[in-house]
């Protein structure tokens, strides 16, 4: 039995757009980085992704007292805590990338296009993987690879035209 990508890093459709959305914002992260260290852009990113976390949480566990007109039962706020965190763990693996590269020598805008590939590159799996998913033709899988990629495509072409 094969099992896709998706549903072997991101158990639901939550998860799996928490993570998509954690890479797209740590590329941004990456794109306006001017931290002079790996150690403190990796910490910069991983603090503004709890956050991101954390008031996503929050809104969810608000929107629902509104709309539900009382309080949120426990299990909600433990669900909410625990879910989600794909939003922040998605990063790890480009900023491993840029950690490695900057200990290999390169100089820091290096390393930073490096992980923006690696966010790019994740972003186009994803695509093709959710494309699977959903039952896509290869044709739809090649559109929502290119549509996924983009976001990375863009972050780099946006960093070149700030740095």
């Amino acid at each position: 039995m094969q099992r896709s990508f998706v549903r072997l890093t991101h158990e639901t459709a939550e998860g799996t757009a928490s993570g998509i959305y954690g890479l797209i914002v740590s590329a941004a992260m990456l794109v306006t980085a001017h931290a002079d260290r790996a150690w403190r852009e990796v910490l910069a990113v991983l603090v503004t992704l709890t956050i991101y976390w954390v008031a996503e949480r929050y809104a969810r566990i608000v929107a629902e007292r509104i709309h539900e007109g009382r309080r949120p039962a426990w299990h909600t706020v433990r669900h909410q805590l625990t879910h989600g965190w794909e939003l922040v763990t998605a990063s790890a693996l480009p900023l491993l990338v840029l950690v490695i590269v900057r200990l290999a020598g390169a100089r820091m805008v290096a390393a930073e296009f490096a992980a923006l590939a690696c966010c790019t590159l994740l972003l186009c799996v994803a695509g093709w993987r959710m494309g699977a998913g959903g039952q896509l033709t290869p044709a739809e899988r090649l559109v929502s690879t290119v549509t996924a990629g983009a976001f990375g495509a863009a972050m780099i072409v946006l960093k070149t035209l700030l740095h």
